[in-house]
C-alpha cells in the first residue's frame, strides 16, 4: 500500500531521492494568474546524476523478470488510482482543465500503465527447419528519456513510463515547464515501487531539453509535442544516434457525409473538436460537411457549442477551461486576428478578451472560410474550428489530404461500407469510424507525415524501447 505524499513541495527525483537545486522556478495557475509552488531548475550536472543512475540500475533491472516488472507496474498503477483525487486537483490548478477531464486522464494514465503490464515481447520463431532454426527476440535499448508536453502531462508520462519499464529500460522523465508539478508527483510515487534509478525526473527551463537530446548516455528519445520542436529533438538525437518516437502535431479532418443523423452525431463532433479547450493533438482540427446538411449540421453545433461553460476548472459546470499558457495563448490571439482581416463568417465565438484574469478564449466556429486560409491549413492548438463543405467524393478526401500533418482522422456515415473507402484512402496514422478520440488500449498510436515518427502503445509500442535481435542457428 503506498504511503501519503505531500503535494506541496515538488523536487527532482534522482537515483530514488528526492534533491534540490539552487536556482527553482515556478509556472501559474492559467485559470487564475497566481503563481504555483518552486520547482527544481536542472543542471547538466543533475542531467549526469540521473542519466549514471539510470544506466547503473538498467544493469540489474534488464535482466528482472517480466513477472516482477509486472507486479511492480500494477502496485504502482494501484497507488496512482488510490491517489486520484489529489492528481486530479493538480492537474485543474496547473493545466487549466476542468475536474473531469482531469478525472478521465488520471483514469487513462492508470489504465495504460496497467495494459502495457500486461503485455510481453515473446521470442519469435521465423524459421524451423531440420537444417537451421531463426528466431527473433527483443532486448532494452537502455536509458530512455520521455519528453512530456503541457496539454495531459499525467496521461502522457504513463504513456512513456509503461512501455519504457515492462521491456526492462530504465526512464527519465522530463516535464514541461509549463506542467511540473504532477509529472514529479507521480514519478516521486513510482520510488515506492521500483529500485532506485528506474524512474526519474529532472524539471528545468528551456535548456533542459537539449541538455538530455544530447548527452550520449541516454539510448532513446519518446517526445510528445509540436512538429516544430520534434525535428529539433530528432536532430539533436541524430549526433549520438538514438533511437525516437515523436508524436507530434496533427491537423485531423471529419468527414461528415450527408447520410447522418445530426442530433447524434454533433454532440460527439463538439466534443472531439473542443476537448480540453481544442488543446489535443488528435482532436478534430477541420470540420468537412456534405453541403447537402451544412446548415442544418452548423446550427446544431452552434447550439452545441453555446452550451459549453468556461471558466476555472474548479467550479461546478465548468467543460472547458483556458489556454495552457501565456506563449500559445499568443499564438491563438493571432490566429483569432485572422477573423477580421480575413473578413471569417463566425457561426459563434470570436473573442479572446473575455474581461476576467486567465488565459481564457471564447469557443469559436468559423463557417466556410477560403480552403488555402490559416484556420484550414494550420494547427490552432485552441477553441476554434473552420466548417469546410464538399459534395464529391473525391475531392474531400483530397482536401483532407492536403496537409502536412497525418496524426489521425474520422469518416461518418451510416453506410460502413463507403466509409471504410474513404477511410483507407485518408493519410493518417489513426482513422475512426464514426466516433473520434477513443483508440484501444491494444492498438500502435502514431502519426504519418509531419505528425510523427514511430508508435505508441500496444506492442508495437514496446518494439520501440527495444533492439531486434536474430540469432540463426545452424544444426548439425
Amino acid at each position: 500500500m503506498a504511503t501519503q505524499l505531500d503535494f506541496t513541495t515538488f523536487h527532482n527525483v534522482i537515483n530514488g531521492k528526492l534533491t534540490s537545486t539552487k536556482e527553482t522556478r515556478h509556472n501559474i495557475n492559467p485559470a487564475t494568474g497566481e503563481a504555483n509552488a518552486e520547482v527544481s531548475v536542472s543542471t547538466a550536472e543533475d542531467v549526469d546524476a540521473a542519466v549514471a543512475a539510470a544506466q547503473e540500475a538498467f544493469k540489474s533491472w534488464s535482466k528482472t523478470s517480466h513477472d516482477e516488472r509486472e507486479k511492480a507496474l500494477l502496485a504502482y498503477a494501484d497507488a496512482i488510482e488510490a491517489h486520484a483525487g489529489q492528481f486530479q486537483d493538480l492537474l485543474v490548478l496547473e493545466q487549466g482543465k476542468p475536474k473531469q477531464l482531469a478525472s478521465f486522464e488520471v483514469v487513462t494514465a492508470v489504465s495504460s500503465i496497467r495494459a502495457n503490464a500486461k503485455l510481453e515481447l515473446k521470442p519469435v520463431v521465423l524459421e524451423d527447419t531440420p537444417e537451421k532454426k531463426a528466431i527473433q527476440r527483443f532486448t532494452p535499448l537502455g536509458v530512455a528519456v520521455g519528453i512530456v508536453p503541457w496539454n495531459f502531462p499525467l496521461m502522457i508520462a504513463a504513456l512513456k513510463i509503461g512501455p519504457a519499464v515492462i521491456t526492462g529500460n530504465t526512464i527519465i522523465i522530463k516535464p514541461s515547464p509549463f506542467t511540473p508539478y504532477t509529472d514529479i508527483k507521480v514519478v516521486e510515487l513510482a520510488q515506492q515501487f521500483f529500485p532506485p534509478g528506474v524512474i526519474q525526473i529532472l524539471s528545468g527551463d528551456d535548456s533542459l531539453g537539449p541538455m538530455l537530446t544530447e548527452h550520449p548516455g541516454p539510448a532513446k528519445i519518446s517526445f510528445t509535442g509540436s512538429s516544430f520542436t520534434g525535428k529539433k529533438v530528432m536532430a539533436s538525437a541524430s549526433k549520438t544516434l538514438k533511437r525516437v518516437t515523436l508524436e507530434l502535431g496533427g491537423n485531423d479532418p471529419a468527414i461528415i457525409c450527408e447520410d447522418v443523423d445530426i442530433e447524434q452525431v454533433v454532440p460527439k463532433i463538439a466534443f472531439a473538436a473542443f476537448i480540453n479547450s481544442g488543446q489535443v493533438c488528435v482532436a478534430i482540427k477541420r470540420i468537412f460537411v456534405h453541403e447537402s446538411i451544412h446548415e442544418k449540421f452548423r446550427d446544431a453545433l452552434v447550439r452545441a457549442v453555446k452550451d459549453f461553460k468556461l471558466g476555472d476548472g474548479n467550479e461546478e459546470g465548468v467543460t472547458h477551461g483556458p489556454i495552457q499558457n501565456s506563449m500559445q495563448f499568443e499564438k491563438v490571439k493571432d490566429l483569432f486576428a485572422e477573423i477580421e482581416k480575413e473578413k471569417w463568417s463566425v457561426a459563434t465565438g470570436g473573442r479572446t478578451d473575455l474581461g476576467r484574469p486567465g488565459y481564457f478564449i471564447e469557443p469559436t466556429i468559423i463557417d466556410r472560410p477560403p480552403i488555402d486560409s490559416r484556420i484550414v491549413t494550420e494547427e490552432p492548438f485552441g477553441p476554434i474550428v473552420p466548417i469546410v463543405t464538399w459534395n464529391d467524393e473525391a475531392s474531400v478526401i483530397k482536401e483532407a489530404n492536403n496537409t502536412k500533418m497525418g496524426l489521425g482522422a474520422s469518416v461518418w456515415t451510416k453506410d460502413l461500407d463507403r466509409a471504410q473507402r474513404i477511410a483507407e484512402q485518408l493519410e493518417a496514422g489513426c482513422v475512426w469510424i464514426n466516433n473520434h478520440l477513443e483508440p484501444s488500449v491494444n492498438s500502435s498510436f502514431g502519426g504519418h507525415k509531419e505528425s510523427g515518427i514511430g508508435y505508441e502503445g500496444g506492442l508495437g509500442g514496446l518494439m520501440g524501447y527495444c533492439n531486434a535481435q536474430s540469432i540463426h542457428i545452424k544444426k548439425q
